[in-house]
């Protein structure tokens, strides 16, 4: 039977990444020396042990995206305006937007349903870079709707194509499992979705107060060096 400091040593090797944001060497490795059905039972292993360790203690703080625009955002006057009362962050990473907030992610459920949430029971729903791993980001969309309260707002912050990815199809260069990329306005066959177009044919009821380009501090632009600063599309929409 394993020694707990070796259950904590697996986790270390699934978690450990490069300073790409790419799984690191260790890892790659322990997948190419281990049998296929050795390797899944591992990372059913690791993510068992994930969940209960996130139901017990909770998510530690793992600034990612949403610290990231922190500071834009508190001098543009966005807490104010839009993370009033109770909030939902959906897929926050131990990187909550604020106290105010409840956080959701895999350990509660699967983030396209939010089986179990009430209807019309948060103030504000935010979710950042979480929309391109559904794998359906109109029913995801229908529900994180569904549990906001009319009056309230979406918040949506989502890695932009041309910022983040750099390239036009799937797959990504960062995180293979990201199943779609996005812009702003405009639809691209066969992997980018056009986040105004799909807000405009699956919500009703809506009024998109803003959507914008988020590039703050982003400075690298060569594709095979992951990007700096901010990265992403800022979307807010509010519940009418």
């Amino acid at each position: 039977m394993l020694h707990v400091n070796e259950l904590w040593e697996i986790l270390y090797l699934f978690e450990k990444r490069n300073d790409r944001g790419q799984p690191g060497n260790m890892k790659k490795l322990l997948k190419r020396i281990t049998p296929g059905p050795i390797w899944q039972l591992m990372k059913t292993v690791y993510h068992e042990l994930k969940k209960l360790q996130y139901l017990t203690v909770g998510r530690p703080f793992r600034p990612g995206e949403t610290t990231a625009a922190k500071r834009r955002r508190i001098e543009e006057g966005f807490f104010d305006k839009y993370c009033q009362g109770k909030g939902l962050d959906i897929g926050y990473g131990g990187d909550l937007l604020a106290p105010n907030c409840k956080g959701w992610d895999r350990e509660h459920g699967d983030a396209q349903y939010l089986h179990g949430m009430e209807d019309a029971r948060f103030d504000f729903v935010y979710s950042s870079h979480t929309l391109e791993h559904m794998v359906n980001p109109g029913i995801a969309l229908r529900n994180w709707w569904r549990v906001l309260k009319p009056g309230g707002y979406l918040i949506l912050y989502i890695p932009h194509r041309d910022l983040y990815e750099k390239k036009e199809t799937l797959p990504s260069r960062w995180n293979n499992d990201h199943k779609h990329f996005f812009l702003t306005d405009t639809d691209e066959e066969p992997d980018t979705i056009g986040i105004i177009p799909l807000i405009q044919r699956t919500l009703a009821n809506q009024k998109v107060i803003y959507a914008k380009e988020c590039n703050a501090g982003h400075t690298i632009t060569d594709p095979e060096i992951h990007s700096d600063g901010e990265y992403s599309i800022e979307v807010v929409i509010r519940k009418e």
